[in-house]
């Protein structure tokens, strides 16, 4: 595994990085980015914001073994099998097949590959201004160094992604197409979170279902809840946990979804769009509306779009 607690300030001439001795086998890859290539990643319009120093895979990581105590990039890893004994700063953690990792910049950590059943990984080593946001966004803070996402197709074809720019010859277009593709991995992490449960996720479909198929009606929390068999409270939190807004909310903008597609393709005036949707007081389903889209209906349906 790469290890970049030496790399130097992007502003010095040289940029220095330090591998691991772990040797890699036959059947796994390590991929550094050169260091010309790093320092024209690091200043490029297109990816000095979030670009990867090093990424691969590694099959039955067998003697698998990293101690840093100076880490300066991020590094990112998706467990697919086996498992890994983990330490970050002073706690202990057992990595498992489906568990994504992230160890971000200045976080002390080490890991080893279980001698009896070795992981197997997806990794990247990447940097740039906006890698801590990234982390949060991803779901991840000093508690939380793990998240378990259970096998994820979406994200191995991201991670492969990342290494599609092999035997390409260190091209900086390659590279720097790798670097929007780490940012569209990341970026996804929160989406493929969402699908880890099957039951919770088939649950949220036929609960959207039903929204939709009762736009017309004014539903309230108390309904909602009842189709879960849930509490309003409870069912309420378990809803923002998994999709990061409130029910009502959804099933208004839901509500403005569908007047929108009305104002583009009928002249039905906002009044008996209001109506179908449940709201006699057409001037108070117009302040939703504006409050959702940022503009008026009247604007909306006047503005050229193509």
């Amino acid at each position: 595994m790469m290890d970049y607690f030496s790399m130097s300030d992007f502003s010095s001439s040289k940029q220095e990085a330090q591998t691991s001795r772990w040797p890699v086998p036959k059947d796994s890859v390590r991929y550094v980015v050169p260091e010309p290539i790093l320092r024209l990643l690091a200043t490029h319009p297109l990816t000095r914001e979030l670009y990867p120093l090093a990424f691969g895979h590694y099959r039955k990581a067998a003697g698998h073994h990293m101690h840093r105590e100076h880490h300066r990039d991020n590094l990112l890893i998706y467990c697919t099998d086996g498992k890994a004994f983990l330490n970050v700063a002073g706690t202990p953690y057992t990595v498992e097949a489906g568990d994504l990792l992230l160890l971000p910049a200045g976080a002390s950590h080490r890991y080893t590959a279980a001698p009896d059943d070795p992981w197997s990984i997806h990794w990247v080593h990447y940097t740039g201004p906006l890698a801590e946001e990234f982390g949060h966004y991803m779901g991840f803070d000093e508690t939380t160094r793990i998240r378990h996402l259970g096998r994820q197709p979406r994200l191995l074809v991201d991670f492969n992604g990342l290494l599609s720019v092999r035997q390409t010859g260190f091209r900086a277009r390659g590279l720097i197409h790798a670097s929007n593709r780490l940012r569209q991995l990341l970026a996804a992490v929160p989406i493929n979170a969402d699908e880890t449960s099957q039951a919770r996720q088939a649950e949220l479909d036929s609960l959207h279902s039903f929204m939709r198929e009762h736009l017309e009606e004014r539903l309230t929390l108390n309904q909602l809840a009842e189709l879960s068999g849930l509490s309003p409270t409870h069912f309420a939190t378990r809803y923002r946990e998994q999709t990061g807004v409130s029910p009502i909310q959804h099933f208004l903008h839901l509500k403005v979804e569908r007047a929108c597609e009305l104002l583009d393709s009928t002249s039905q005036s906002f009044a008996d769009i209001s109506r179908q949707l449940g709201y006699d007081d057409a001037y108070y389903f117009s302040r939703l509306f504006k409050k959702v889209m940022g503009k008026s209906p009247r604007d909306y349906r006047h503005t050229a779009r193509h």
